[in-house]
């Protein structure tokens, strides 16, 4: 989604240039042919392509083909955040590579072993996981069935806060955990747990995937070691999950390797003056390498140096070539999706800075130095292909306006783990330092993307700044608090690093995100952060144990945090039985229930409920909702709560469609962030201070649309309106910023510009705008609109086709309907379709079917707001032999 942002980012690189002074493409293309026909005598001994992982069929053909004219060139990928692991576990597994593809579809127990599979972008195909995932967990009053989850972790994630039972587990003992859940089901492994709470869970787990032979997965964090994915595979060999509910693939790369260790026999062909040429196309190594590796030294060795990158970075700053790379959404190419299905890359737009594609530098050193991108592309594929020059034609047609090619997913083998020998890893009390991948800036590419760094985390809620994540318990034993800065010692480097306090996280580690203290990039995203690679090294690549933290008294590190309402009044959460839920039921936030609960009480939700028995006990005036009075449509919506696993990516979409303004971590650290739709983090404890494993929900929050919007009545010039169809509209030309309305609303939905932000004068930005949406300037509220544009557009369509028979044969009468495809934008890129929107008044609407189940309910709707956006409550599936006293108390 925010990707569009950096196409638009007026910091790219815009020039090629050698050593600073400003060169054409035919001087760096003439150089470098010049340079490699020097190394042709030695068949190209001393060339080096360093790539980032290549899923283009296409360019790995492309390279392949330089290295037969070269057969003594190299060529090597290389990503931080890389699957070394999970191929070094399929050789144990398999005795070759191959890429696990999980169909939860037809899984009734799944266990996670530290997978942030639900929206961890590192995690291959997270976006349909999501999907299926979701589709397990829609239980309904006449079909009360769902899917289990269990999930053993390092830090507190969005899987695990959609876990039915967690277990927090420091990373260097998972692998332990594993082996033995991998004894207990017959999978090989071996070995014992001393903690008797993670004993019972094991056997907990273990006797459930017992009883769901074949309709079960377990699936390995892409964070674990190789023996962790070895145990994974064996366990879902040994219980006939293969074929099932996970198949195993022919790796997506056209040149599948464990990254690592080229990078370093790469770094060693540096340093021993073997390299004459390296030519590096993306990626950013002197940043982002091992810290023990010390490329940036090694780097410096190479005579002639070449990159190609989409910014001037710290490689960058080191090379004699500086080559601008075209985006992604200006430029032809092919890709992998995870299941090995092929899409054609096609540009939306001509390149913006003269920008080339990796196609178009590797042909450089090709027969063919001159041959465009397109026709890279099209050449291959017509090979592929082998039919007449008429069916390549219709086919390319088909595969450009289909966006894929069919039946081209790679199909799934044949085959059975070997049983793996016990885990070797010894028991250790040791602080861990573990590196994740950020949720937003992910390895650092995403720096300079204000989106992206505005953007809340998905638990943490932290925005511009990564953090030492830690427990309370630890925290607590350690002298921390929050915002408090540490001293990190680990594999002899040191950093500064400000301390975060999440819920939920194992004691005795240290959770850091990668991607932040960047020295080179654009105005964004230098200075934000602190930069944890420096403590990573070849052999640490996930985490690192025997750390030490040391505090620096006196110093502080503000963090810009968006959530501040940590606590839910006690009482019902859940199915509202117990006394304490009785009598508290006039802030039911988060409504939830055990599966059991819901198949005995389908109503809980809103059993209850301190509900007006009148729509006529309001404050403020009633707003009819009939019809043939106020028009043909009315428009409301329902959030799924079972389906969101917080994401945030309905936040970016909201920002895209509706022009949000990018304001800056001063701005946010006072509270003025812009976004219209915010994501709220709640954790479920078992009582006051007891945070250590708690129960997490995920509530998106838009504008609730109130039929009886408290905001209308006490504005003084009318800015904020009511329309027909039941939108509580926002006029921004009458609005004169008294704030009233900000003042008035419950749920503290609506944002208030406080200044003129930069990006508005921003030019290169200025095609990016959604022209449907207004551009606002300083003093004025905003709010979320149910986008509106996209309403007005569906129904001047529909006007357009009045007269006219739509698919069932009947004349269209002008009105917008399910099958008209109107959709909001954060309802548009919901993964999972937690967020349905739609015309209330039909009856066969899919969001009028949700309102009707007995899990919806509105928020604070004691307040008789009466909200045209409700909620689908939670219905958690916990085991029993597992589930503990029911929570009385929720933090957030």
């Amino acid at each position: 989604q925010a990707s569009l942002l950096d196409l638009y980012d007026p910091d790219r690189a815009q020039i090629i240039t050698k050593i600073g002074n400003t060169r054409t493409w035919g001087e760096f293309v003439g150089e470098m042919r010049d340079a490699a026909a020097s190394e042709k005598s030695k068949q190209g001994s001393g060339i080096r392509i360093l790539t980032e992982t290549v899923i283009s069929p296409t360019l790995a053909d492309q390279i392949k083909g330089v290295l037969k004219i070269y057969p003594q060139a190299k060529w090597y990928q290389y990503d931080p955040i890389n699957r070394d692991a999970s191929r070094a576990g399929s050789r144990i597994a398999f005795g070759q590579y191959l890429d696990p593809v999980y169909q939860l579809q037809g899984a009734d127990v799944v266990v996670s072993l530290d997978a942030d599979f639900l929206s961890g972008a590192h995690f291959p195909g997270f976006l349909k996981l999501a999907s299926d995932f979701a589709m397990r967990r829609k239980p309904e009053e006449k079909n009360p069935e769902m899917s289990r989850l269990y999930v053993v972790e390092s830090q507190m994630s969005t899987t695990g806060g959609k876990a039915d039972n967690r277990l927090p587990m420091r990373a260097a003992e998972i692998e332990q955990f594993a082996s033995a859940l991998a004894a207990a089901v017959g999978a090989g492994g071996g070995g014992t747990i001393d903690d008797e709470a993670a004993k019972k869970f094991l056997a907990v787990v273990a006797k459930d995937l017992q009883a769901n032979r074949g309709k079960c997965a377990i699936i390995p964090g892409e964070n674990q070691s190789p023996a962790v994915h070895a145990l994974a595979a064996a366990m879902n060999s040994a219980l006939g999950n293969v074929g099932k509910t996970v198949a195993y693939v022919e790796p997506i790369e056209p040149n599948p390797t464990e990254q690592g260790a080229g990078l370093k026999e790469l770094v060693a062909d540096m340093n021993a003056g073997r390299v004459t040429l390296l030519v590096v196309i993306g990626g950013n190594p002197i940043y982002n390498a091992p810290a023990d590796l010390n490329f940036e030294a090694a780097y410096q060795k190479v005579p002639l140096r070449a990159h190609v990158a989409t910014h001037v970075d710290e490689t960058s700053r080191l090379s004699h070539w500086n080559v601008p790379m075209a985006h992604y959404l200006e430029s032809w190419g092919d890709a992998r999706a995870y299941d090995g299905t092929v899409s054609i890359v096609q540009p939306l737009i001509e390149p913006l800075y003269h920008g080339v594609t990796a196609h178009e530098v590797v042909a450089t050193f090709s027969d063919s130095p001159g041959v465009a991108a397109f026709e890279t592309v099209q050449n291959y594929w017509k090979a592929q292909n082998k039919v007449s020059a008429a069916d390549f034609n219709a086919w390319w047609k088909k595969t450009l306006h289909d966006g894929f090619i069919p039946n081209s997913a790679a199909a799934p083998k044949s085959v059975a783990a070997k049983p793996v020998a016990a885990a070797t890893t010894a028991k250790s009390d040791a602080l861990e330092i573990v590196f994740r991948p950020d949720p937003t800036i992910f390895d650092g590419r995403f720096i300079n993307n204000g989106w992206l760094q505005e953007l809340p985390k998905p638990v943490t809620k932290l925005t511009w700044d990564n953090a030492a994540i830690m427990s309370p318990a630890t925290a607590a034993q350690l002298g921390y608090v929050d915002q408090a800065v540490t001293e990190i010692n680990a594999n002899g480097k040191k950093v500064e690093a400000p301390v975060k306090i999440v819920p939920g996280h194992p004691d005795r580690s240290i959770t850091v995100t990668l991607g932040y203290g960047r020295s080179q990039t654009g105005r964004v995203g230098t200075g934000t952060g602190f930069n944890a690679y420096p403590l990573r090294t070849q052999s640490t690549a996930g985490y690192v144990l025997g750390a030490t933290l040391h505090r620096i008294e006196g110093k502080k590190w503000p963090l810009a945090v968006t959530q501040h309402h940590h606590l839910v009044q006690p009482g019902k959460v859940g199915a509202g039985e117990s006394e304490t839920g009785k009598a508290a039921a006039d802030r039911q936030i988060i409504r939830a229930a055990t599966l059991e609960e819901f198949r005995k009480n389908p109503e809980f939700a809103v059993e209850g409920a301190n509900e007006p028995e009148s729509k006529d006990l309001t404050l403020y005036p009633n707003w009819t909702e009939d019809p043939t009075k106020t028009g043909a449509h009315q428009w409301g919506m329902a959030i799924d709560m079972n389906s969101c696993v917080g994401c945030n990516a309905c936040i970016v979409a909201c920002v895209a469609e509706n022009n949000i303004a990018v304001v800056g971590k001063e701005q946010v650290l006072m509270g003025r962030e812009m976004h219209w739709l915010r994501i709220d983090t709640y954790f479920e404890t078992k009582g006051p201070g007891d945070v250590a494993n708690p129960r997490t929900y995920f509530q998106p929050v838009p504008c609730m649309q109130c039929e009886n919007a408290p905001c209308e009545p006490v504005c003084p010039v009318g800015a904020t309106v009511h329309s027909p169809e039941g939108l509580n509209d926002m006029v921004y030309n009458r609005c004169v910023g008294t704030r009233y309305c900000s003042n008035n609303c419950p749920y503290k939905v609506r944002r208030f510009n406080f200044l003129l932000f930069s990006d508005w004068d921003t030019q290169s930005l200025y095609p990016m705008r959604n022209p449907d949406v207004t551009v606002r300037s300083r003093g004025v509220m905003e709010k979320c609109t149910y986008c509106v544009q996209r309403i007005n557009a569906a129904k001047i369509t529909g006007e357009k086709r009045l007269g006219k028979l739509d698919a069932n044969g009947q004349p269209y009468d002008g009105n917008v309907r399910e099958e008209d495809n109107l959709q909001t934008a954060c309802q548009q890129t919901c993964p999972t379709g937690a967020i349905v929107f739609g015309n209330v008044w039909d009856p066969n609407s899919r969001v009028s079917k949700l309102k009707k189940q007995s899990r919806n309910y509105a928020l604070l709707a004691e307040l008789n707001t009466r909200p045209r956006t409700t909620y689908i409550a939670t219905v958690r599936n916990p085991n029993s032999e597992l589930e503990e006293t029911k929570p009385t108390e929720t933090h957030a």
